[in-house]
Order: structure tokens, then sequence, then C-alpha cells
């Protein structure tokens, strides 16, 4: 049954002008002399990734081979992999409410313990003990209410789902809510070591919905084969996230909550984002493939033609690619589409689309829905049926939970690898495993060996290199060359005020150093951001532009038998992983390295704390000949047990900075 009436007759309109607008977030940064240059960059490489849907629409057979690893894949990029254990959730019902045909229950669960998840859940007043009713999960929107929760806000939805005979769960988000935790750690808080752990609140928002689906289930009120989910921005965005993991999710409505990456980063949408929207693209998916694990359950994708942040020509590619991928379900039937004329927000028309679409599927009822507008929020301060405080889950201060762990879970959540030292038997075959695994998860697709840099321009100063399409980075030349001196290549996060290289002595700075800065803005931190939605880092394209330059210099300096690879505090890390994924390079000469990337400063990786952390990357560089200056005496530990390990204790000499 076809219901998006305003689409059908939108969509010739729409699909007509999408070649000549898209809509974009802003105007692009132009202030440094950089910017133009990674914006390009970040466009190049979202069209392969966003054009490798088109492999997802081969079969149905070929779709159906590769779902399981999509959906480890997928739980990996939201820091739920391996799953984590569903323990207790210590559901607790704190006070109740009487409506007009309905009954409130306020309620916290624990998803794990210590994350407290604050909810009410409507009930209709009145029904048998024996029956058991639909249930629709509320996932909230950014609506900020303090203490009261943002659940207050969304208190309409509940009661009309309860009126019409189904349990309605509307829970709080980690920011916002009643326990406050925050989304906004890359987007604000410098919190980069986000994306050294894998961890994004998207995770955690997904983890409370299947927990809240735990519980829903386990109430003896609730038919478990009729859950549904829905709701808008930030809600919508969980809605796909709950939906795409637990398939106990029969019906899906998403309003506003998904756009796609032409949209998120070259149209620069994600700085309207915060960070519970975007996972972290590991695997570097098409940004409907996590819609499409939701087929073929039904799916409604609901936005307003006016969105600001989810603009119009990303919901008609992201529809385009649902319908087609359904197609191959043959459930063409079962996603359909509604856009309605206005901005972000709930209207008259999208009440009506939600409450018709979960009736049909969750009650089998097609009939139109004519009392969606009962008992709204009109307004922030005012007119709500409920007041806000009443819907408090714990009513004061001195109630809340002495035990939450909502302020840190971001430092809990995805756990860490603990890395073995390695034995002397076994050294090279715990290298390989570690290598594997970082190819895998923190330098997705990075080649070997690396390409050898090419020459842009040069001067008498310096060189200005093409390390990759689209990147360029600038080489200072030595002051004077010697046969009798070793070569140094000296890896630089600072930028080079003066020409200050030594006899030998080439200095590099990598992309977004010195010649090549571009603007950051904090927030929204486009430019790290988008990186993260693409599936790397900014210092991971600093590591490609180390060994792409490594072997620039090696070719200039054919006559010399060595080429030593330098560098001091952040630089200095980069430099190790550089040496890690290139073998060639033959000698490092590391200073001041952080003792872990949680390190204020340290270069962020994409996983990395999953797989090692600093001293082990270290310790991957032997049998090669390492000086190591300036770090403690737990860092050298480990990382000559790995040198004495590979049969190489020799080749590690430390000393003072």
């Amino acid at each position: 049954m076809q219901i998006s009436h305003l689409r059908n007759t939108l969509l010739v309109t729409i699909v007509a002008a999408s070649g000549l607008f898209a809509q974009q977030y802003g105007e692009p940064d132009r202030g440094s002399p950089g910017d133009r240059a990674i914006q390009q960059y970040l466009a190049l490489r979202t069209r392969p990734i966003h054009a490798s849907f088109d492999k997802d629409l081969v079969s149905l057979d070929a779709w159906k081979s590769q779902r399981e690893k999509y959906l480890q894949e997928y739980f990996y990029m939201l820091g739920l992999w391996p799953r984590p254990v569903k323990t207790p959730l210590r559901a607790t019902v704190t006070g109740t409410l009487q409506g007009d045909g309905f009954v409130v229950e306020m309620l916290h669960y624990q998803s794990r313990p210590g994350l407290y998840v604050t909810g009410t859940l409507y009930r209709p007043a009145e029904s048998r003990d024996d029956q058991r009713l639909p249930a629709v999960f509320y996932a909230c929107g950014h609506a900020n209410r303090g203490r009261n929760g943002h659940k207050s806000a969304f208190q309409s939805h509940g009661m009309w789902f309860a009126r019409h005979g189904y349990i309605c769960l509307i829970v709080d988000s980690l920011q916002l809510g009643e326990i406050a935790g925050i989304h906004h750690g890359t987007y604000r808080e410098q919190r980069w070591w986000w994306h050294s752990r894998g961890y994004t609140p998207a995770g955690v928002e997904c983890w409370n919905g299947i927990r809240g689906i735990d519980y829903l289930t386990s109430r003896p009120d609730v038919d478990p084969d009729r859950i549904g989910v829905t709701g808008i921005s930030g809600g919508g965005a969980a809605t796909f996230w709950i939906a795409a993991a637990d398939e106990r999710v029969h019906v899906a409505v998403p309003v506003s909550g998904m756009a796609d990456l032409p949209s998120y980063v070259p149209n620069r949408m994600i700085n309207g984002h915060c960070d519970c929207i975007m996972m972290y693209n590991t695997f570097q998916w098409p940004w409907t493939r996590i819609a499409s694990l939701v087929a073929p359950r039904p799916l409604l994708f609901v936005n307003s033609d006016h969105d600001q942040i989810f603009p119009m020509d990303a919901n008609d590619r992201v529809i385009n690619r649902l319908e087609r991928l359904y197609g191959l379900h043959g459930a063409s039937d079962q996603v359909d589409a509604v856009i309605s004329v206005g901005d972000h927000n709930y209207r008259r028309d999208i009440r009506k689309a939600v409450y018709r679409f979960i009736n049909m599927h969750l009650q089998g009822n097609p009939a139109e829905v004519l009392d969606g507008e009962v008992d709204l929020v009109t307004s922030r301060n005012g007119d709500h049926k409920i007041p806000p405080e009443q819907l408090r889950v714990f009513p004061t201060d001195e109630d809340l939970p002495a035990d939450a762990i909502n302020a840190t879970i971001d430092e809990v959540f995805v756990p860490v690898a603990h890395v073995e030292l390695p034995q002397a038997a076994d050294y090279q075959g715990w290298r390989e495993k570690l290598v594997a695994q970082l190819r895998h998860v923190t330098f997705r697709g990075f080649p070997q060996p690396f390409p050898v840099a090419t020459l842009h321009e040069t001067n008498h100063r310096f060189t200005t290199l093409n390390t990759e399409p689209g990147i360029q980075v600038r080489l200072h030349l030595p002051s004077d060359t010697s046969e009798q001196q070793p070569v140094s290549l000296t890896v630089t996060t600072n930028p080079v005020e003066k020409h200050r290289p030594s006899v030998n002595e080439y200095i590099l700075e990598p992309r977004g150093i010195g010649a090549t800065r571009w603007t950051t803005n904090n927030p929204p931190n486009f430019v790290e951001r988008s990186h993260a939605a693409l599936g790397t880092t900014v210092d991971a394209g600093r590591v490609w532009d180390i060994a792409a330059t490594y072997h620039y210099v090696r070719q200039q300096v054919a006559g010399h038998l060595q080429v030593v690879l330098r560098g001091e505090g952040a630089a200095a890390v980069l430099a190790a992983y550089a040496a890690v994924l290139e073998p060639a390079i033959p000698q490092l000469d590391l200073i001041a390295l952080p003792e872990t990337h949680m390190s204020q400063g340290a270069p962020q990786l994409l996983n990395v704390l999953r797989v090692c952390d600093i001293p082990d990357t270290v310790g991957l560089l032997a049998p090669r000949p390492l000086r190591l200056r300036g770090v403690d005496s737990d860092f050298t530990h480990r990382v000559q047990s790995s040198y004495a390990a590979a049969g190489a204790a020799d080749k590690i000499h430390l000393s003072a900075p």
C-alpha cells in the first residue's frame, strides 16, 4: 500500500534537479592555504565508497552471502564487536502516573553495569492480564530539557501509542538525559582518542536500544513478535542503528535520521551533526548499507523537503537505493518514503504517516489516522499534558545513582587490547598477527610497498611532493650534502618557520602542516571528522606521506646505503607506524614518544587501541636498528622485550633526549 503521496508528486522535480543542485551546509573554509585541496581530496575519497553500493545490488544471493560479514563489520564500527555480554538489566520502576486512557511508568535499566538508561513507559489504562500488546521503542531526538530528560518533550507519542493499544518505551539518549553523558567528543570536546579507541556514542545508543528491547520483551504484557522502533533526528539515526542491529525489530520508522556520504562529506552536512549520528566507517561502507540491513523488514523513510541537515538530494539517493535493495528481496511493498513540506520537525502529515505505518505492520490496521495531533507539546516552556518534572525517573539530584558511569562511558565502552609480549619462538608470528590487524582496521587499503612520492615543484630550499592523488606535502632540502655523513629524513608535526635542515637532513611537513595546513574550527572539526566517516584519520594519512616520501628521498640519495627516519613526540609515533607498514625503511631514531594514544597530543589512528598501543608498535620494528630516546622505563621494557624476542637485543640503543 502506497502512502507517500507528497513524495510521488515531487519525485520527478527532485530527480531532475539533483544533477544541478546539492544542498550544502554553509560556505567551505577558505582561510588557510590547504583548505581547497583537502576538501577536494575528501570528495575524491568519497566517490568510490559511495559508488560501491552497486556491489550490493548484483543479486540477492550475493547480498545474502555477504550479510553475516556485513553484520560483524557493522557491530565493529559501532564499537560492539565482539558482542558485549548482556548483563542483568536491573530494571526499576520509580513511579507511576495515571493519565487519560494511559498509565506512565517512570523507569530505568542498566544496559551494562552502571550505564543507566532513563525512560518513561506508556501503556493502556485498561488491558487484560493475558493480553500481549505490540510495543514501540521510541528513541529521542535532541531536545534540551535539562534534568527532566528530553523524553518529556516527546510525551505525546507515548500517549498516542498507549491509547491505541501499544506499550511505548521512550528513553533518554546518553546526552541530554537525566544522567548526562557526552555526544560531542570529537565535534567539540577534543576527545580525539575516541578515534583510536573506536568509540562513538552511536554505539551506546544502539546498545541502549537493544537492551531496551530486551526489557520490553521481558514484560508479560508485550508481544515479542510485534516490536517497532521510531524517533526523529538523533532518534531517527538511533532507529537505524537499532533496527539494523536487532532483527527482533519488526518495523522501523526513522524520521530525519540519515543522509549519505556525498552529503556528509563534500557537502559538509557532517558539520550540522553531533557524533551520535556517525559511526567510524572502518570498512568503508556506502552509508545506505546500514539501512539495507533492515531489509526485508518494513521500513518507512521519513523526511522534510526543507530539512537543513538531512537534505533532499541525499534523501532521494538513499530511498532510491533502498527501493532497489528491497526489490532484490521481492519486498518492494515493504519500503516506502514520506516527504513533508517544511523544516526539520514533526508535522501533522508526518505523525499520521508514522502512526499509520506502524499500525499496518504491528496491528494489521491500514486505516487513516485522524487523531495524531492530540496532546502535543506546543512550546518548550509550557503546554505539556504532563508537567515535565513529573516524568523524572530520579526526582531530585539526591536520587541520582552514585554508581552511574554515563559521564565516563567513553573510557570503558570499547575494550582496548592488552598485548602479551612475544616469546623468542614466536616473535614473527606475533608481529605478523598485529600488522595484519592494523592493516585490517586502522590502515585499511594501504599498499605494500608504498608508492614513491612524485615531484610537483622544487626550488633550492624545498620540494613539493605528491604523495597520493590530491595530497601534497612540503619537503625541506638539506643545507648541504656530504658523502661522509648519513642521510636523515626528519618528520615534523610543527611548521618549519625558517629553513632549518642541516647537512644531509631532509625535513618533511606531512599533510595539514605548514604550507598545506587547513582551517580547523572547533566545533565542528570538519576535516578530522570527515576522515573518520571515510574510514581513516588525518594521522593515518600522514603515515602514508612519510612512507611515500621516504621512497622519494631514497631515490635522491642512491649513493648512500641508508636513510635514517627520525621524529620527535607525535612525529616519532607517525614515523614508527610508517616503518611498521613499510619494511624497506631500514633504521629509526625516535625521541620522546608519548606513552599511549590516550596521551594529549598523541596521533590518533582509527581503532588502533583495539589492536595495540605505542610501545607495542615500536616493538614491531625489530630487528631494524632503533635509537630510542627520552621514554620511561615501562615503555623501554616492552620495546626491549620485543627486540630480545626477535633476537635483536643489540639493535636497540637507549639514551636521554
